[in-house]
């Protein structure tokens, strides 16, 4: 069985102090595919696919206090829809230039950089990245990412790599908010049984 990323002492201290996590959609989100289907000449439908593992893990976020939301260059209705399903609470598409709506997320979110985790993968991140107080590359970002991320997921986008962050916090429990020591526990079982699962069944590489 492949082991876990360590957390290094470093990691846990800049994670404790987590109140937001946004995060980048294709590529992140998802594996980075955009699956056109044709309806007319001029018209086609837009299919997205996301990962169940990383639902569960914005689940847990939730659970755990995290406030979270996306900011992408798209507009899409299917990622609306999903957004709107994992609770999140900033949702930002059409956004060409990252760090406008970053700031304004900033601004109603009333928070501080230090606070704010931020996941991507291509060049358009690497700006929020530079600001936030916890930066995450998932595991097939670009090399100036995974350059600049205080931490690189083991998984790939839009296969566990969102649900990877979330455990890299879920770990720490008072990074969470946990105060309940059975809660805790009862939620760390079931991320071990789900990280069992993942390395005895590895995807192919992309």
């Amino acid at each position: 069985m492949a082991e876990f990323p360590k957390i290094s002492a470093a990691l846990k201290k800049r994670a404790a102090h987590i109140e937001l996590l946004l995060m980048d959609v294709d590529g992140t989100m998802t594996d980075g595919g955009v699956t056109l289907l044709s309806q007319t000449e001029e018209i086609a439908l837009e299919i997205k696919t996301f990962d169940a593992h990383d639902g569960q893990g914005l689940t847990l976020a939730h659970i755990a206090g995290l406030r979270t939301g996306c900011i992408t260059g798209r507009q899409s209705s299917a990622l609306l829809r999903r957004a709107h399903e994992m609770n999140m609470e900033f949702i930002y598409m059409k956004q060409a230039l990252k760090m406008p709506a970053y700031e304004e997320i900033v601004r109603r979110a009333a928070v501080s950089d230090s606070v704010v985790a931020y996941v991507g993968d291509d060049l358009p991140d690497l700006p929020v990245m530079r600001r936030v107080g916890l930066a995450i590359a998932v595991g097939n970002a670009v090399e100036e990412l995974k350059e600049t991320a205080h931490f690189t997921t083991k998984a790939l986008a839009g296969h566990g790599a969102i649900r990877e962050t979330i455990e890299t916090h879920s770990e720490i429990e008072r990074c969470l908010g946990f105060t309940d020591r059975q809660s805790a526990c009862v939620i760390q079982l079931r991320l071990s049984n789900w990280r069992e699962r993942r390395d005895s069944n590895p995807r192919p590489p992309a």
